[in-house]
């Protein structure tokens, strides 16, 4: 039996080392957070989506005392960019989240694993990547592309 080692690349910037798009994109994710239903969990996340056709899509989770009734921000943002923009390809989704007293996140917060999915489904359909930026008051997390947080995941290109 061998190992082996999967390795993931993510950079770490700082809001004012993002480009000007980058930059609007995270600020549009912030500002989604306070358009979230966070009755149950009292966290609150936003997501921004830019499309290839320069507009931007956003998403906020949405809560149901039903759990499985609910949403993510990031799946709402990327449902409703396929639902208004069904043939635009995803650039890139910034993820943005408040925590049960309302203050903005000091480190990044992840995708959920169904969110996750979403996206590589999005990723395959296109067969391009998703750039992921991850915000955080302290920095933000900068990644390529769904593989680098999901390296065994099945897709086809």
């Amino acid at each position: 039996m061998k190992e082996m080692i999967l390795k993931s690349t993510i950079r770490v910037a700082l809001m004012d080392e993002l480009s000007e798009t980058d930059q609007a994109l995270v600020n549009s994710a912030v500002e989604a957070t306070s358009r979230s239903y966070a009755a149950y969990s009292h966290f609150h996340v936003g997501a921004a989506v830019l499309l290839e056709n320069g507009e931007t899509v956003l998403g906020c989770n949405q809560e149901n005392v039903s759990y499985p009734a609910g949403i993510c921000a990031e799946r709402s943002a990327i449902y409703a960019a396929g639902a208004q923009y069904p043939d635009t390809p995803i650039k890139a989704i910034a993820i943005a989240a408040r925590n049960t007293e309302g203050i903005l996140q000091e480190e990044p917060i992840s995708p959920c694993g169904i969110c996750r999915q979403v996206i590589i489904e999005s990723e395959t359909r296109f067969h391009r990547p998703i750039r992921i930026l991850l915000y955080g008051t302290k920095h933000i997390y900068i990644i390529k592309g769904i593989k680098d947080l999901m390296p065994l995941s099945f897709t086809d290109f």
